[in-house]
């Protein structure tokens, strides 16, 4: 009779390990997409609180969260958010934001969120994206040949920077600057 109470503990142990991993990628999600939503509401206490145990990632992503409000980011497509490993998440979102239209050109842009999440809690987040060229080409020539735009607005960049406002507003009017030099040096 004891041998069969084991194995019976035993099973149910093994059924509440399995349904645990089947039910974490869920959460995960989950905390994921609070995330996503957090971020492009645009209210900073309630994206602070999302990443209250991400402390080494808030000064990135609060500043890239008020880079994009003044960016006018708006979403143009949220993609479900896909499990990388055990404790990754991605999820990709594309956007249309105000600094395309400045480098004149019809392009979404879709940045990816690296969510780290363990225990239920996001422990770190981090983003790609999939800026075209010329985006980066603007930005080096504005840097360049515009620094007063950029240089003081953009100190801190991407680090809790205290003005993302004016640190996009300055790259936007150096990319029209930067389009209009293309215009003239290709004729």
């Amino acid at each position: 009779m004891n041998s069969r109470f084991g194995l019976f503990i035993m099973l149910g142990m093994i059924s509440c390990s399995q349904a645990k991993r089947t039910s974490d990628p869920i959460n995960k999600q989950s905390v994921a997409n609070r995330f996503v939503d957090a971020f492009y509401s645009f209210d900073h206490d309630s994206l602070q609180t999302v990443l209250s145990e991400a402390a080494s990632s808030q000064p990135n992503i609060l500043y890239y969260q008020k880079w994009a409000e003044c960016g006018h980011y708006q979403i143009v497509q949220r993609n479900q958010p896909v499990q990388k490993n055990d404790s990754v998440i991605l999820v990709p979102v594309t956007v249309n934001d105000d600094l395309m239209p400045a480098l004149e050109i019809d392009f979404h842009v879709t940045d990816t969120f690296h969510i780290v999440v363990r225990d239920g809690k996001i422990r770190s987040v981090e983003t790609s994206s999939n800026d075209p060229e010329i985006y980066h080409e603007a930005k080096a020539w504005v840097q360049q040949n515009h620094p007063e735009l950029v240089d003081k607005p953009c100190e801190g960049i991407w680090n809790g920077g205290a003005t993302p406002c004016e640190c996009i507003q300055g790259f936007i009017k150096g990319f029209g600057d930067f389009v209009t030099w293309r215009k003239i040096s290709s004729k």
